[in-house]
């Protein structure tokens, strides 16, 4: 079945606690070549049947109104994810 790939991010004005903490924490695990994290979500929408561009704008708007916070997240990508990726 088809997949539809939603990336919300926080808006970059916002502080990110999260991030903040995982790139405190990379340098101690050896990883060093990372100045800033930002940790966002990811959410994957099964589709049943072929994804339409109708498919497609449910999925923009239910990113919009449910799956992010507009005050402080952005989403910051909608796409399908092709077979070969899943």
């Amino acid at each position: 079945m088809p997949r539809i790939v939603v990336d919300v991010m926080p808006k970059p004005e916002i502080l990110d606690p999260q991030g903040k903490a995982i790139v405190g924490a990379l340098p101690r695990l050896g990883f060093t070549a990372f100045a800033g994290v930002r940790q966002g979500k990811r959410f994957e929408l099964t589709v049943e049947g072929e994804v339409t561009e109708e498919v497609l704008e449910q999925a923009r708007n239910a990113a919009a109104t449910m799956l992010s916070n507009p005050v402080i997240e952005d989403v910051v990508n909608v796409e399908v994810l092709e077979d070969s990726q899943a």
